[in-house]
């Protein structure tokens, strides 16, 4: 008897941090609106039937049979279905993951009927098990889309990552550390998401629930710090000031020193300089 055995290297092994949040199955039949909302979350679109368009960020992409959506969180769409062959969907809602995809995109739209069938397979069984709800249905559920998603991470036609919530915890700190180091540098939301490595949407919405606060705000709050300390310290003029802040303006520095301080900066200077 001739036996084969393939021995697995579970060191090697790569979990996939992502929490299935919901699984729904739609068919348009003209009784709501396409009206175009954002998640914190990632969702995946398996289009089963029919002919339409999907609206992303005011930019409508032709979406037919068996084409694959991935959108990532914070990002406006919406579904539109035409009438005559109306939309059959299933979406997966999922926790803790996004994808990086190639020129800074933050969705994707691709056709899976040839080669990718078995994508087909994974969505229809979570719905499936969703449907029927047999012992343990969660658990399976769940480790279909982990299995699901290493299936697409193997496709070769186009490129992405998928970023789970620890390195976008990572990401996220590495962004505060560059802020509160190159505050007086020109920074806008690309830098920091070239920085991360993150998909700005993602970064922003991941950056306010660990710190309160989207990047460029907090960015501003470093600035404003760095201009009270320089006009209680130094005899710089408040363009100067402004300047050696960070701020393009001085007409900008002073819209937000107002904002953040409910006073002028030459306000802010008398009043310290005459407490001290």
């Amino acid at each position: 008897m001739g036996i084969t055995r393939y021995q697995i290297n579970t060191a090697d092994a790569q979990s996939v941090s992502a929490k299935l949040l919901y699984v729904t199955y739609s068919k348009y039949e003209n009784d709501w609106p396409s009206l175009p909302h954002t998640h914190y979350f990632t969702e995946l679109f398996y289009v089963k039937k029919g002919h339409g368009k999907f609206l992303v960020d005011d930019r409508l992409f032709p979406i037919k049979e068996d084409d694959f959506v991935i959108v990532n969180a914070n990002v406006s769409h919406t579904e539109i279905s035409e009438k005559d062959t109306p939309l059959e969907y299933i979406i997966l809602g999922v926790e803790g993951l996004s994808f990086s995809f190639e020129d800074n995109r933050d969705h994707i739209i691709f056709n899976c009927r040839n080669d990718q069938s078995d994508l087909m397979f994974y969505m229809n069984s979570m719905l499936k098990e969703m449907e029927e709800k047999k012992r343990n249905y969660e658990l399976v559920c769940q480790n279909l889309l982990e299995v699901m998603i290493v299936k697409l991470l193997r496709r070769t036609n186009f490129a992405f990552e998928i970023i789970s919530s620890e390195k976008i915890s990572r990401g996220c700190f590495l962004i505060k550390q560059y802020i509160d180091a190159n505050y007086a540098s020109d920074i806008t939301l690309d830098t920091l998401a070239g920085i991360s490595h993150l998909n700005k949407y993602y970064l922003v919405h991941s950056f306010v629930k660990y710190f309160g606060c989207s990047p460029i705000n907090y960015l501003c709050s470093v600035r404003i710090k760095a201009s009270k300390e320089l006009l209680a310290s130094t005899d710089y003029s408040i363009s100067e000031v402004a300047q050696s802040s960070g701020f393009s303006s001085q007409s900008y520095f002073a819209q937000c020193f107002q904002k953040h301080c409910h006073m002028s900066a030459s306000a802010y200077r008398k009043s310290f300089r005459e407490q001290t």
